[in-house]
């Protein structure tokens, strides 16, 4: 590894853009990097990818979106190999996206390039055959939990625990007022989070309960401001789904999630990397999530523990509230708001769990994952 590495990678959602970028701003501080190409969205682009599509031409939410899909993530995948064949990276790095990922990554090792998946798939919830695919597909493994490489070389896999990059961003004592002075939100009194997902079908599923319930903690406890940070592209989806003239109480922000966490005293929040992100922040929050009622069957009868929300799968009990389906209401979601709102000694119990758990994510990441790396490359 006297010279940088050329990558091929692709990461097909906003969190996984997020991770790809910090991987190539890692290696690229480290002299370890001479280019990537693939399929990224805006942060890997402004860390140098040259994308050959957009991230988003890869993002589908449930079965029956992926099924209507499927011609053209074929045909895009196709092409994506050929061309990684023909330029032949020192190392392909598929983050996340497995159900995109691992039938590239099965072809490229074929063909003798060396392969590297970041984020383990989630196992040890839900499809545990996939080890078997992962086994074929990559020659090692980038785990965000420390639990998962374990569980994987069980089944003989390589892989490295390399830290979760958000443990390291987020600060253990968040500002509070200094991100309510940015947010321009008064020093005093309650904040409520909405974050109700980055994809337009967690807006149309999702945001109408959060906002309901939003409604209904306000008007029991009118002191309370709401804030909404809305992802790129998704701003008049949520303004069509406000009153008339809109709602003094609730305050949209352009992005700034994390600014929002660290302003607020509890959140409602769409499962996924958000929750990782509300408990980092050391945030009350109650977790809400609605698929189609075809999608919901078909994960019930895949999922292998109760619970959904990742602050309650790694600390493996109901820390937090999960509303799914048709718990997934406004009404559910206030009483839940307004109990946690109530419940100062919960709240002190919760920061405490929430900093133990930062604490076990804490790594170098971008150390971990170049020397992950070089030894694939090296080998």
């Amino acid at each position: 590894m006297d010279t940088g590495l050329r990558l091929g990678l692709v990461a097909g959602e906003a969190s996984s853009d997020w991770i790809g970028a910090l991987l190539l701003q890692g290696l690229r501080e480290r002299g370890r990097l001479s280019g990537a190409s693939g399929i990224g969205g805006p942060r890997l682009v402004a860390q140098g990818l040259d994308a050959w599509w957009p991230a988003e031409r890869l993002s589908v939410f449930g079965f029956s979106d992926a099924l209507k899909r499927l011609p053209e993530l074929l045909w895009i995948r196709r092409r994506l190999g050929t061309r990684l064949l023909e330029q032949r990276p020192d190392v392909f790095v598929g983050v996340d996206a497995p159900d995109f990922n691992f039938g590239l990554e099965k072809r490229l090792r074929r063909a003798g390039l060396k392969t590297v998946h970041y984020v383990c798939p989630s196992i040890w919830a839900w499809r545990p055959q996939r080890v078997a695919t992962l086994r074929e597909a990559a020659d090692h493994v980038l785990c965000l939990f420390p639990f998962e490489p374990a569980l994987l070389q069980a089944s003989g896999v390589a892989a490295t625990f390399v830290g979760h990059p958000l443990a390291d961003l987020i600060p253990m004592v968040p500002d509070a007022a200094a991100a309510r002075q940015a947010l321009g939100l008064p020093l005093d009194g309650r904040v409520l989070a909405l974050l109700p997902g980055s994809r337009a079908s967690e807006i149309d599923e999702i945001a109408p309960a959060l906002l309901g319930a939003a409604q209904r903690v306000v008007a029991a406890e009118p002191d309370v401001r709401v804030v909404l940070p809305v992802a790129p592209g998704l701003r008049r989806r949520i303004e069509a789904l406000l009153p008339p003239g809109g709602w003094p109480a609730l305050t949209l922000v352009e992005g700034r999630s994390h600014e929002v966490l660290a302003a607020c005293d509890l959140a409602l929040v769409a499962s996924g990397t958000a929750t990782l992100e509300a408990a980092l922040f050391k945030r009350p929050m109650v977790i809400a999530y609605r698929v189609s009622p075809s999608n919901y069957r078909r994960m019930q009868k895949l999922q292998l523990q109760p619970w959904v929300g990742l602050p309650n799968v790694l600390a493996q009990e109901f820390l937090v509230p999960e509303c799914l389906q048709d718990r997934c209401t406004a009404d559910v979601l206030a009483a839940e708001a307004l109990r946690g709102l109530a419940d100062s000694p919960r709240r002190v119990a919760l920061a405490q769990r929430f900093t133990d758990l930062h604490h076990s994510l804490r790594a170098d990441t971008a150390q971990r994952t170049h020397d992950a790396i070089a030894q694939v490359v090296d080998r």
